[in-house]
């Protein structure tokens, strides 16, 4: 851009020669092969949903993934191991329960007897057991805890079978064929008022199954409504589909990513949709932007929006060069955003988490294929496409309309303004430091899921037959375990002791009863103290609230350095943008005053429980572990993107010699348009996967649903104007040798 006579901006048709040089040469290589490329992203997307869909022969996506516990370096994870080689970590079990039977009556005990027996008969099936099983005169402590306590009619009882270590899913799930026709046939016979079959197996199919008909849903609301959106924006059919084509291209690209990485790690379910979203959002966002400018640098010498005279028809070599020119701006801008939203997530790989490690890397990933789509496949959609999305206006805004008029409000009551929204903010964030993390299984499904059914009415009917609420796993011998056992009756918390359970290899198991499901505050209490009071002997305490205890602990350890390494980063990053001191500091406490808001936003409406039937979901009393952190990274990220956006308008203008309440007042005019509308794209793109009925989703699509409504109005539009109206010439301070460092190796646009 540059200024006419009058001091009116107007764009330039060509940067100066030393400016852009090698964006430039990519955007003329670009628009001269354009169809190569659009075939080269042709065949990208059909092989990532192809290699992610399994359809060459090999696994599918859906096939490699596991839910469950987090997983975190600890004495949680390590006792998890003690019990899964002991073959008592109770996931290859799978479950019946009965209710309204006469317990007492023979023929329901020769049925249910009857049925063990088969049971232990077919393949992969290692051992089976109910009430009724008595083995050398006694009943098994686990068969006598599998006798219901006042479930429906006159009695219940349940019927487990687990199935061995070595066996494979596919195995299991063909056994499980043959288990079900006997549960089917028990059912018959018995004819209870009430029956439900269920197990960890089963429970973690269909959290996977459902992170794949979320991510269905959330891709179905989003591109419908996005590219009507951008129909309103572009003014035209096909100008809108390009962001939402590579929208797709950026999905495929998650997809196959997300495939690689799991031969590297273990993946959550819940890792892809996270992934997917983010892809998804900077993939519309930046095609938004990269279409918007095509747009404008077609017709350059056109400055009014309403101008409709008749223009001469394009030649090539005008295409070729509002190519070169758009990867030179905003191809620029891209890529800067793109560097951030990477740092934030680089941030995320410091922690000691698989799970964040594995959102990192396949998120700096799928921040790749967004750069890559935006700097080549959008471009080249816009030279195919020149002569038809060619609108009757250019995206130019103006120098004044609704943006400006919004800046000069500000521009006169900054104190007020700073005050107010500061207040606002601060506010709305208060929930946030009663934060209470939490680990949750069935309860990620919606209340009337049969695999939520079966575990919430098994905890209610059969509290002894879920396990312990703590555990303690350890190779002691039976009479130091039982000496202990009367000891762990007096740790405050504790309700009751199960009776010691003996596994393989010398392995034992100590229940510890709080009556709380495992996270409420008696649980935590009892860990901490296990944590703290040791037993006498080698031991390991296992469950959700000891895994929650790791997981607070494995972050706390590496938080700072995370927080240091992004903090760094982005400090940096925009120093090299404005060459200011003030504006990298003003922008990164601005950020997390606003992330603090949609973080106390989801505490208040999740763990406090406002809004369950408006959103649809049942409160578990906290947040789930990871979910504060992936809101607050992808937050900060999303953030950084519409401060570059900004910014980038402010410091060109302010370097042209405007002043800098001038430059901010055109920077908003000239911004506001497109950070409105991205932002808008990215709350549609966040609310279809809100609206999905995984609560982890719930919280994570809602969480930056806020986090980027905040950020777009209450921030960019009203408190950067503020502040930066404040302190006038002190935006732009730094220190000489900083100074003549920037003006060296700064980057500018």
């Amino acid at each position: 851009m540059t200024t006419n006579g009058s001091g009116t901006l107007v764009p330039m048709t060509e940067a100066p020669p030393e400016h852009g040089r090698l964006l430039r040469r990519w955007g003329a290589f670009v628009a001269r092969r354009a169809r190569w490329v659009l075939a080269f992203w042709i065949v990208f997307i059909v092989l990532g949903f192809g290699l992610a869909g399994g359809a060459f022969g090999g696994p599918s996506l859906f096939d490699r993934l596991h839910s469950g516990e987090i997983v975190v370096p600890g004495e949680n994870a390590d006792g998890r191991a003690v019990l899964r080689e002991a073959g008592a970590s109770g996931f290859s079990t799978y479950t019946l329960t009965v209710e309204g039977v006469d317990i007492t009556d023979p023929a329901v005990a020769t049925a249910a007897v009857n049925a063990v027996k088969t049971l232990v008969g077919i393949e992969h099936v290692e051992s089976a057991v109910n009430p009724f099983v008595v083995e050398g005169g006694i009943t098994s402590p686990l068969a006598a805890s599998m006798l219901g306590e006042g479930g429906a009619g006159s009695g219940a009882f349940a019927t487990t079978v687990r199935y061995g270590d070595d066996v494979t899913k596919e195995e299991e799930q063909g056994a499980q064929k043959e288990v079900d026709k006997v549960f089917d046939q028990l059912v018959s016979t018995l004819e209870p008022e009430r029956s439900d079959r269920g197990g960890i197996r089963a429970l973690v199919d269909r959290v996977v199954a459902q992170v794949k008909t979320d991510g269905q849903t959330g891709e179905g609301i989003a591109l419908p409504i996005s590219f009507l959106v951008m129909i309103v924006v572009f003014g035209g059919f096909l100008a809108a589909g390009f962001p939402v084509l590579g929208a797709i291209a950026s999905i495929a690209g998650a997809l196959a990513s997300l495939l690689a990485f799991s031969y590297w790690m273990d993946l959550d379910a819940s890792v892809v949709n996270v992934i997917t979203v983010l892809g998804l959002g900077l993939c519309i966002d930046y095609g938004l932007l990269v279409v918007s400018r095509f747009r404008e640098e077609l017709d350059p010498d056109i400055t009014s929006p309403r101008t409709t005279r008749q223009r001469p028809a394009l030649a090539r070599d005008q295409i070729v060069g509002a190519c070169e020119r758009t990867l030179d701006r905003a191809g620029r801008t891209v890529i800067f955003s793109a560097v951030t939203v990477a740092i934030a997530l680089a941030g995320l790989a410091v922690l000691d988490v698989e799970f964040i490690r594995a959102v990192a890397a396949a998120g700096v990933s799928v921040v790749i294929v967004a750069l890559g789509v935006a700097i080549s496949l959008i471009p080249a959609l816009c030279v195919l496409g020149a002569r038809r999305i060619r609108g009757k206006r250019t995206e130019s805004s103006g120098d004044h309309g609704v943006f400006s008029r919004l800046a000069a409000f500000v521009q006169r009551f900054p104190w007020a303004i700073i005050v107010v929204v500061t207040a606002l903010l601060v506010t709305v964030a208060l929930p946030s430091l009663s934060l209470r993390l939490t680990s949750s299984g069935a309860e990620l499904l919606p209340k009337d899921t049969p695999e939520r059914v079966f575990f919430d009415n098994a905890r209610a009917v059969f509290p002894r037959l879920g396990g312990a609420d703590v555990a303690i796993v350890t190779k002691a011998s039976p009479e130091e375990l039982a000496a202990y056992a009367v000891r762990a009756a007096d740790i405050p918390g504790v309700r009751s002791v199960d009776p010691p359970v003996s596994a393989k290899d010398g392995v034992s198991i100590l229940g510890l009863r709080t009556g709380d499901g495992g996270l409420g505050d008696a649980s935590r209490g009892v860990v901490e103290h296990l944590r703290t009071d040791r037993t006498p002997f080698q031991s390991w305490t296992v469950g959700q609230a000891s895994s929650v205890w790791d997981f607070q602990r494995a972050i706390a350890e590496r938080a700072p350095w995370a927080i240091l390494l992004v903090v760094v980063a982005t400090f940096v990053l925009l120093f090299l943008m404005t060459g200011s001191l003030v504006i990298p500091v003003k922008a990164i406490l601005m950020n997390i005053v606003s992330l603090g808001a949609a973080l106390g936003f989801i505490v208040w409406v999740f763990q406090e429980g406002h809004l369950e039937g408006l959103l649809g979901f049942t409160s578990t009393g906290g947040i789930e572990a990871t979910m504060p952190l992936l809101i607050l990274a992808f937050g900060f990220g999303l953030s950084m993107d519409y401060e570059v956006f900004l910014l980038a308008r402010i410091v060109e203008l302010h370097e042209q010699g405007h002043p800098t309440d001038r430059a901010v007042s055109l920077g908003l005019q000239r911004s506001g348009r497109i950070i409105t509308s991205a932002a808008l794209l990215m709350i549609i793109v966040f609310s279809g996967f809100a609206a999905g009925k995984l609560l982890m989703m719930k919280q994570m699509g809602l969480g930056l649903v806020v986090a980027v409504l905040i950020d777009a109005t209450l921030v960019r539009m009203l408190l950067v104007p503020a502040t930066m109206t404040v302190l006038g010439r002190l935006n732009w301070w730094a220190p000489a040798p900083l100074r003549r460092f920037h003006d060296k190796w700064g980057i500018t646009e």
